[in-house]
Formats: structure tokens, sequence, C-alpha cells
């Protein structure tokens, strides 16, 4: 279901059942804004994700993403009242990537902390996410304002964005509860919004680019995505000339077959629905193998929706789209998308994230203790 930005959706009242400590994700959330663009801090997952398709003035064309983190390590309940700063209840992580489509390079980076001192954190007034530099700040009423920067990289870069939203949120799943796995709170509250009109700065090396365009934002929080026999997932987000947005996603199993598939369509008008997992065909395609982990990803993928009388083909510009963080590998990237659908020919561009294809798993259970062990912040 889509609502205006500012709305709120009242559903029954939701059970109180934790999770070793943790609250699952179950029907019946109270979804109010601007609160839920804030952390949760009683669920053990969330992010703050946004990806994007920015150019210049002269037809530079550049991809970007910038996603915030955070990772649970001790429940909100569990936390003594009287402890030491040091003793902090999440782990708190981000990514930043830059893909230059036109150059063919593609640049990425990394920060974690604990946020002992404040150098990291959630929900500080207008501030939403921060750590160090890199921030996600709510411009009231309704706009976002983005940043990160990366100084020891090959070279310097830094993005500053300002993001207005272009449309109504989208909400997945059932009523705002995206299931991942059978069972009780395998699931994640998820909502995006899908047209965010972008403007502002990027900078890489000694150049400077005033970019424009169309980003994309994911919101999940949740507390057990998936089960045990689940390896990784491929998400698409999809943005048609047309107006209209897609939203497909397939979780797969450790033998590579799709175990959840779930999607969301909204037209160009606004109206959204659900999709079911007999609705959706995702049949990869060519396979790019990673030089750097050995991770095969298929980079070309045909998307086929016969209810909603779409036959897609999205491919990337850019094979080399992975990010490499040690522990956490997977590909992430832009992509550009044609096909037809029930007025013909149709195309858009959008994003593409696979995970589990060579180490790693963003979102299972465990994480935040193995990226803390090895958190040098």
């Amino acid at each position: 279901m889509s609502v205006p930005i500012n709305a709120t959706v009242t559903k029954s009242v939701i059970g109180e059942d934790p999770f070793n400590g943790w609250r699952p994700a179950l029907p019946g959330w109270t979804f109010e804004f601007p609160r839920d663009h804030h952390a949760h801090p009683e669920f053990r997952t969330e992010w703050w994700y946004f990806t994007g398709h920015l150019s210049t003035p002269d037809g530079h064309l550049f991809g970007y993403q910038i996603t915030f983190f955070r990772s649970g390590l001790i429940p909100p309940r569990e936390l003594p009242s009287e402890r030491s700063r040091f003793l902090q209840g999440d782990l708190k992580f981000a990514h930043f990537a830059v893909s230059d489509l036109t150059e063919g390079r593609f640049y990425h980076a990394e920060r974690r902390a604990r946020g002992a001192f404040g150098e990291a954190g959630f929900h500080d007034g207008s501030r939403i996410a921060w750590i160090g530099s890199w921030s996600l700040e709510l411009v009231p009423p309704h706009s976002f304002k983005l940043q990160a920067d990366d100084s020891k990289g090959l070279l310097p870069l830094s993005l500053e964005l300002r993001l207005e939203p272009n449309g109504p949120l989208l909400f997945h799943g059932r009523n705002g509860v995206s299931q991942k796995a059978l069972g009780h709170g395998n699931a994640t509250h998820y909502y995006s919004i899908p047209r965010l009109a972008s403007s502002g700065t990027l900078r890489l090396g000694g150049q400077t680019f005033p970019v424009k365009g169309l980003s994309w934002m994911d919101r999940e929080w949740g507390s057990n995505l998936l089960a045990p026999h689940q390896i990784g997932w491929d998400w698409f987000s999809i943005q048609l000339t047309d107006g209209s947005c897609l939203m497909l996603f397939q979780i797969r199993d450790r033998e590579g077959r799709a175990d959840s598939v779930s999607g969301t369509w909204m037209s160009s008008d606004g109206a959204t629905r659900p999709l079911e997992f007999n609705e959706i065909e995702m049949t990869p395609g060519r396979i790019w193998t990673s030089p750097k982990t050995g991770g095969r990803y298929p980079v070309e993928w045909k998307l086929s929706l016969p209810s909603l009388g779409l036959e897609l083909s999205a491919k990337t510009p850019l094979d080399s789209q992975e990010l490499t963080f040690g522990p956490l590998n997977y590909w992430e990237g832009a992509i550009e998308v044609s096909g037809r659908g029930p007025g013909g020919r149709v195309s858009g561009r959008g994003y593409l994230e696979m995970t589990g294809y060579s180490g790693g798993v963003i979102g299972l259970s465990g994480d935040a203790a193995a990226l803390d062990a090895s958190s040098a912040d």
C-alpha cells in the first residue's frame, strides 16, 4: 500500500513476544512519521539505505549507495542503568559507494564505531543517523540531507545530497510486514520512498561535480531476518520512465534455489499492490566473477511478471561493483532496465543488490558480534 509521506497507518496491537530479548517484526505495527524514520532500538537489526542515479549538466553519469546500519549487541532492557560509556547496546556501521558509470570506475568505503563518545549514533534531533562526518538528517517537513566521504581511498571522494520525496511512501509485504522466511517473526517492517528528487555535489579527486538525479530509500527493521537454510538474496529497485516503480527480492537457500520471493508494484498514479511468489520469475543470466573474492555474480537478469504484463531485462553498465569488507562482501550496483509492458516498450534504471555469493550476509543473526570484534574504531 502507499500513503502520503506524513500519514499514520494503524493496525491491531502488536504482540510482545521477544526473540532473546529483542522485539520481533509482527503484524500490527502502527507506522508513524517522522517517528519511524528514526531508530528502533528494541529490534536487533535495522538500516537506512539510499541508492540512486546522478548526472552532471554535461551528462557525466554516476550511481551511488549510502547505507547506515544499526546492529544490536544487547537488548535495551538488559542494559544496566549505570554503566560505562563503552558498554553500548548496538554497533554502528555504514557503507558508501560511488559508481562512475561514464569512466567505468567503482569506489567504496566503510565506517564502524561503537559511539561511546557520541562520534556515532541515532536520533539526535534532526539527525537520524551519523558516524563521524557521514550523516543522514531529516529536513522538515519531509526531506533528507545525506552526506558521506572517503579521504583514504584511491581518490578523495565525497557526496552531499538534498533528497525531496516525489510521491508517496511504499509499504512492502502485508501492511508493511515483509516475511523473509516461514515462522513467527522471520520478517522486517519495511517501507520505501521510491522516488526522491536528488541534487547536490559530488567531489572525486580534484574535480567537483554538481549533480542531479533520482534516488530510492529503503527502510527496514526486525530481529530475525533469515532462516538457517537461507544463504543470501537478490534485490531489485526499479524506477521506470513512465513513473511506475517496482521492488523485487528473492532469498536463496544453500542450494541456490529461490526459497522466498516477494515484491511490490507502484503504478504511475501511486496505486500499489503486493506481488506473491507465483507472480514473479527472476532468471539469472551472464555471470561476472570477482577477481578479489572469487564470488560469481549474475549481472544480467530476466524479470517476468505476467500478472502485470511486464517482461523486463536488467543489466549493469559496470560489472565491478562489488563491496569488499572482510566478512561482508556483496555486489551492489547500478542497473539499466528495458522490456515490454501492457502499453508497449518500457525502460528505466535501478539498483541491484546480491548477497551470499562470496561470504557474508548483512542482517543475519550474529553479524553484530563478528563486526564488533573486528572493528578498529
